[in-house]
């Protein structure tokens, strides 16, 4: 930790306004209550399943991740038209029933588009990791991890370069002079998603093996906001009294 309980400051901000599509980054974002504004918005669904987790996502369809959708008015998603860039080079609205037609028959069954205003979460609304952990990452696989495998929307440079996200665990912090307050609850369980290369959507099962049996299969924090506001890359992050 840091002079006056400064744990670091945000070095990227990042959503993913469709589940398990690539993410947008952005250099300020307003923190809601559920989260980034504009993050996990939407998704596609699995018409036919009537499960728990209904929803297509990399596991299912890992190409999933190369598709990348964009608010054209990033700065207002709640009203912003939402644009998808298809890796097959095609770009369509986010509702255009051509890209759901291309979903489905990638999927080999049929999907359809649903927005959710609270966003659609696997567990929390908004998840931290820091620098520091790609090292760690890096050491025990004998070889670099792409953080962005772990879909985290704040990457957080510690002020102290052997602090990590589990150190700031059970805490409530400030963020920036704007005071927007978050809780830190509990590590993020990880499932077969880390295994998928952003870039590529080739399947890496080490990794996998890397992150369960050195680190628990836990990366990265999730947070409950406690109050919302605008946040920016260079904020500080420090603890609260």
């Amino acid at each position: 930790m840091g002079k006056n309980g400064l744990i670091g400051v945000i070095r990227r901000i990042q959503r993913f306004p469709v589940k398990s599509m690539g993410s947008d980054i952005v250099g300020t974002a307003e923190l809601r209550w559920n989260g980034l504004a504009g993050d996990r918005q939407y998704a596609f669904v699995k018409t036919n399943d009537r499960g728990r987790f209904p929803y297509l996502t990399g596991r299912d369809l890992p190409d999933l991740l190369l598709y990348r959708a964009r608010y054209l008015k990033p700065e207002d998603p709640k009203t912003s038209t939402l644009v998808v860039h298809s890796p097959k080079g095609g770009e369509y609205d986010i509702d255009d029933p051509a890209l759901c037609r291309e979903l489905s028959e990638a999927a080999g069954e049929p999907v359809h588009l649903m927005q959710l205003g609270r966003g659609h979460f696997d567990s929390a609304v908004i998840s931290l990791v820091s620098t520091t952990t790609a090292g760690r990452l890096a050491q025990a696989h004998g070889g670099d991890i792409d953080l962005q495998r772990f879909r985290i929307n704040l990457l957080i440079e510690p002020a102290d370069a052997e602090s990590w996200e589990r150190d700031w665990l059970d805490k409530r912090v400030t963020i920036g002079n704007r005071e927007v307050r978050l809780r830190t609850d509990r590590p993020i369980e990880r499932c077969v998603m880390i295994t998928l290369d952003p870039q590529t959507a080739q399947r890496t099962p080490a990794i996998m093996k890397t992150v369960a049996r050195q680190f628990a299969n836990q990366i990265g924090i999730y947070g409950t906001v406690e109050q919302p506001g605008t946040i920016g890359l260079g904020d500080s992050i420090r603890f609260s009294d």
